[in-house]
């Protein structure tokens, strides 16, 4: 079987950039955080959602993303978000950030709500048509995250890896953790061929990001 190579993703053209510019220059509005499945908004609109273990630069890339330095929120203390949280982008997708996962600290209790919640929503959202994954750079797919994998592969949910925190390695470094990376990938049918490198902090690969976000049908 012929693995899938998963090349970083082009930058877009200036056109492509200027839509994904205009959609988050535009109105970005929390809508809601929702505890279970009773309380999801309307499933009128494309969805996309960002996952990603505790700590990993979830709510920074969010931000960065959105142009707005608090939208979603940072903490030195992870696992704070335990909601699905809802965001309405220029009234055209719902982009979501969801809890975050491999908080060891956190409660079994609130553990096992957290990870139910995170399964049915992934399982039963017909309008959720991409979930990003992020992967710290630093550090490339671990034991936790390959938990998330296995189960957007269950649930038939198509998932892109956006590898986070860039400017914290230096190129060789990165460059080992793409190949460990594609590697752990390649087991995946579910994963879109693509990655995306970023660095909240420079500002690398938000504009693709954006694009890729904008042009999404």
């Amino acid at each position: 079987m012929t693995s899938l190579p998963f090349p970083l993703t082009e930058t877009p053209s200036a056109e492509t950039a200027e839509i994904g510019r205009k959609l988050f220059a535009g109105p970005v509005d929390f809508v809601k955080g929702v505890v279970s499945m009773e309380g999801l908004p309307p499933a009128d609109r494309l969805e996309i959602c960002f996952a990603g273990r505790s700590n990993v630069g979830k709510s920074s890339l969010i931000n960065a993303l959105t142009g707005r330095k608090s939208l979603a929120r940072t903490s030195n203390t992870p696992g704070r978000t335990q909601e699905i949280n809802f965001f309405d982008v220029g009234e055209k997708l719902y982009l979501v950030d969801l809890p975050g996962y491999g908080f060891a600290e956190a409660p079994v209790a609130v553990v096992r709500q957290w990870q139910a919640l995170l399964k049915s929503y992934l399982a039963g959202r017909s309008t959720l048509r991409r979930a990003f994954v992020l992967i710290d750079m630093r550090h490339g797919v671990k034991k936790v995250d390959e938990e998330i994998l296995d189960l957007l592969n269950k649930s038939a949910v198509p998932f892109q890896v956006v590898l986070t925190k860039a400017d914290k390695i230096g190129v060789a470094q990165q460059e080992q953790t793409l190949a460990q990376v594609r590697a752990a990938l390649a087991k995946h049918p579910a994963a879109f061929p693509e990655l995306l490198v970023t660095s909240s902090e420079k500002g690398e690969g938000v504009e693709t990001l954006r694009a890729l976000i904008a042009t999404m049908q």
